[in-house]
């Protein structure tokens, strides 16, 4: 019997140890501070929380959103969509973002290293404008149109699986690839946003180095979801 309890705990010992040496090397959120756009299975813990609802054009409105869509927020003739900002404070690994072919949201003055930076501009409904904005956002202008900032690189194959956290769902933009960025342990889905963009005298508008965008007056990016 004692021989038998001695296993026990033993075993329990070495299981314990597993469990504290897997859990000290668990993948972090790489260091810096960034934004992503928050899912509905929620945000990082500790991380901030903002929104944004953009007034699209009210004339035959044509928003369109991936079936089966996993965005946080409120998506009808107007989007509102959430944000998950990780600050310089939050808790995190030391490591830099993997090299790969994928965009974030940019916070703050600069990109992490790695990134070069560029920004997406939406001429949103100019009569009786009612955009809106609460909490912690990405880089960018949220007056009566909308300007974000990101971050993007290419210096990795897609098809190269990297290592981020898996333990919640998280949206990447698509870069230059086709399809998604590949994360060691997770399932990639690509979701399609078209926002129906200001018709008269469109100023719709791309900079730098941003996530790929072939709407034109109405812009379409392609987001890339893990689970």
């Amino acid at each position: 019997l004692l021989d038998t309890d001695m296993h026990c705990v033993n075993m329990l010992a070495i299981l314990t140890t597993i469990l504290m040496i897997s859990s000290a090397y668990a993948v972090q959120w790489p260091a810096g501070s960034y934004t992503l756009v928050k899912a509905k299975t929620g945000c990082p813990t500790g991380w901030h929380e903002g929104w944004r609802k953009q007034d699209n054009e009210d004339n035959n409105n044509k928003n369109e959103l991936t079936t089966g869509h996993h965005f946080y927020g409120t998506f009808g003739s107007n989007m509102k969509f959430y944000y998950c900002t990780k600050g310089q404070q939050t808790t995190s690994g030391t490591q830099s973002w993997p090299n790969g072919n994928y965009c974030i949201l940019r916070q703050g003055i600069s990109c992490p290293p790695g990134f070069q930076t560029g920004s997406i501009y939406w001429d949103d409904e100019d009569k009786n404008n009612s955009n809106e904005k609460d909490g912690i956002l990405p880089s960018g202008e949220f007056g009566k149109n909308t300007l974000i900032n990101y971050c993007c690189r290419s210096d990795g194959s897609y098809s190269t699986k990297i290592l981020l956290p898996t333990e919640k769902p998280f949206y990447l933009l698509r870069f230059t690839s086709s399809p998604c960025q590949q994360i060691k342990g997770m399932i990639a889905t690509e979701e399609i946003i078209k926002t129906d963009d200001e018709d008269n005298n469109n100023k719709n508008s791309n900079s730098g180095s941003h996530p790929l965008n072939d709407g034109g007056r109405n812009n379409r990016l392609y987001y890339c979801y893990y689970h």
